[in-house]
This record gives structure tokens, C-alpha cells and sequence, in this order.
């Protein structure tokens, strides 16, 4: 078995304008501090890698982990959930998505895309030569519109979907192949993977690829009350990246799972900083150790009520004190006896 590596941070919901967050260098810092040891990149935030350089200079590449490395810290993994979410993208919410892309491809949902698949490609450039083996993105949506439909869906139509979907995405997946990258797809509702089942549509799709592999964050299976533990006995050989990230459920007479369109404090469904939803973590860091999961357990803080800093404090701790260190050896070793065929076959009446 293997130790989970981490603690690490996704630094998606801490880069900005303001110290120590308005750089690598200085949010490195921070992070150590915490007790963190890696780092999850958004490669759309230039204050935290320049994914143009990162992916064409392996030279720009060690400048930048010796920033890290200054702070004991290394980078986890790249994320595109932002430009991945942009590779197929439902003209219903065109306009809204617009916003994740550069002003001279807005409006212009071919452009947008091209420019989506082309970051997308330089993070699995760049995972390359930072030395990294797994990259992070969402995969877009062009199906989620009809998830309930009314009227019903047409026939074929999400198949249509996923067909699409795949062809999009299968040149990605051939370049990470040539790269020695997992790209791995964060399940998530509001995207066309969300569930064991849509997962399984894709994969068949892109003919079962090698590198078409899943982030696993059991908040949004808590979300949609699906069993987050049975998901990893199912699909653990996919799972190559983990957000730790919380979550609880607690549905009444007025809002269940589709939240009433209300404010996160307020939805059935909610996330929350770690230790105060529901989920079974200890059953969780087991069920990973057990499977010889090879990655990192990187918190990625969403909360209705906590304020992030203190999330990443308490959070820290809470990654490292469920970090199974595994054994290297049985408990009863000491009990072990040499194996004698002839002694076994007569304690088993085999032998008269």
C-alpha cells in the first residue's frame, strides 16, 4: 500500500490582488506556514504560473519550482477547470461562460473553444516538464441543459452529446498519452461527467483511453446522494487526483436536491470547510489507502459559513491527522510460521 501524499491546497479560491496571495512566491510562503507541502495550480491566473512559458521552457519551469522549493513546497498538479469547462459549452449559457475567456474571443463561441483546447493542451505541456504525471480540468457540457428534461429528451440526443464530447476531447487525451499525463476529469454537477454513469458513457466514448482518468471530491456526491464510498470501490483504478472537500445534505419539506434556487447558506445541499458537514472521512483516506491510490489529498475550500483563511488552517491539520501512514508489514507477523506443505495438508485431513 501507499501513503497519500499531501497535505496540499488548491490556490483557486486564494490568489488576488492582495498579499500574500498576489504571488507564487509569497502565497508558497503562506501555505507552508499552515503546514501544507504542495500546491494545485489554476494555470488561468497568471499570478500563480505563466502557463504560456511553463509549457514551451523548461527553464522558466525550474525557476519557478525553486520558488516553491524555497518554502519546502512543490506544485501537486495544473488545473483547467476554467478553460476545460470552455471546451464544449451549451449555447444556453454562452454569455455567462464568456467570462473565463480572454476578451478577443468572447462572443465568438469557435474561437472561444479553439482558445479553450489550446490551454488545455499547454497544461498538459507543462505538467510535462515540471515533472508532473496528472493535469485537472472539467470537461464542459453540452448535455446538462436536459438532466431532468421536460418535455423528455429526444431520442439520441445524449448520446449525440457525449459523442461530441469525446471527439473534442480525444486529441487532448492522445497528447497527454504522448506526454506521460493523466488528464483527469473533476466530476461535478453542471458538467456532462457528474456520475458513475456519465463517466462511464465518456469513457466509453474515447474507447476506454489510458489517460482519461477522474479528480474525486465526494462533496458533490453528497450533493446528489450518491454512495461516495462505493464510488471508489468502483472506479479507483481511474482515480488519480482528490479534492478534500466537505460537504453536508439535509433536506426538509421545502428544499431538496436542486436547491430552490437559493443561496448556498440556504440550499439543502451545501459545502463546508472540513470536519463540519458529514462526510466519512476516515472511511474515505481507508478506502484510498486500501487501493493504493498514488496522489495527493488536496483541500480545495468551498464554504457557506467558514472564512477561508481559517478553513485552510483548520484544514491543513485535518488532511495530515487522516493521512493513513500504512503499515509496511501485518500486525501478526510476529505470530508467522514457515510454510511446511507436508504440516498444512495434514492439518487439513488431506494427507491420512
Amino acid at each position: 500500500m501507499k501513503t497519500i501524499q499531501g497535505p496540499a491546497i488548491f490556490l483557486a479560491q486564494y490568489m488576488g490582488d492582495d498579499p500574500p496571495f498576489d504571488d507564487i512566491d509569497t502565497a508558497a510562503k503562506w501555505a507552508a506556514g499552515l503546514g501544507f507541502k504542495g500546491l494545485q495550480i489554476p494555470t488561468w491566473d497568471s499570478r500563480a504560473i505563466d502557463l504560456d512559458q511553463a509549457a514551451k521552457s523548461k527553464s522558466y519551469c525550474e525557476d519557478w519550482q525553486a520558488k516553491l522549493a524555497a518554502h519546502g513546497m512543490v506544485a501537486s498538479e495544473l488545473s483547467t477547470h476554467l478553460q476545460g469547462q470552455l471546451v464544449a459549452v451549451h449555447p444556453a449559457a454562452d454569455e455567462m461562460f464568456d467570462g473565463f475567456a480572454p476578451e478577443q474571443v468572447r462572443g465568438n463561441p469557435a474561437a472561444r473553444t479553439e482558445w479553450a483546447v489550446d490551454q488545455v493542451k499547454k497544461s498538459i505541456k507543462a505538467s510535462a516538464n515540471l515533472g508532473l504525471n496528472a493535469t485537472v480540468t472539467f470537461p464542459g457540457a453540452l448535455a446538462w441543459p436536459y438532466f431532468y428534461p421536460w418535455p423528455p429528451r429526444p431520442a439520441g440526443l445524449i448520446e449525440e452529446a457525449f459523442a461530441e464530447l469525446a471527439k473534442r476531447w480525444q486529441p487532448m487525451l492522445d497528447l497527454a498519452e504522448e506526454c506521460g499525463v493523466d488528464v483527469c476529469y473533476e466530476v461535478h454537477p453542471g458538467e456532462d461527467i457528474h456520475d458513475g454513469a456519465t463517466w462511464e458513457r465518456f469513457l466509453d466514448q474515447v474507447k476506454g483511453h489510458p489517460r482519461a482518468n477522474i479528480l474525486y471530491d465526494p462533496s458533490h456526491f453528497v450533493l446528489q446522494c450518491l454512495d461516495y464510498l462505493q464510488f471508489i470501490d468502483l472506479y479507483h483504478d481511474r482515480i488519480k487526483m482528490f479534492h478534500v472537500k466537505d460537504a453536508e445534505f439535509r433536506p426538509d419539506g421545502r428544499v431538496g436536491v436542486y436547491g430552490g434556487y437559493l443561496p448556498w447558506s440556504e440550499r439543502a445541499g451545501r459545502f463546508r470547510s472540513l470536519g463540519d458537514g458529514q462526510i466519512d472521512w476516515n472511511g474515505i483516506f481507508t478506502k484510498l489507502a486500501h487501493y493504493d491510490f498514488p496522489g495527493w489529498a488536496v483541500l480545495e475550500w468551498e464554504c457557506a459559513y467558514k472564512d477561508n483563511l481559517v478553513g485552510a488552517a483548520e484544514g491543513a491539520k485535518f488532511i495530515q491527522d487522516h493521512i493513513i501512514k500504512v503499515a509496511t508489514g501485518s500486525f501478526d507477523d510476529f505470530a508467522d510460521s514457515e510454510r511446511d506443505t507436508g504440516a498444512n495438508r495434514r492439518m487439513l485431513g488431506i494427507d491420512s
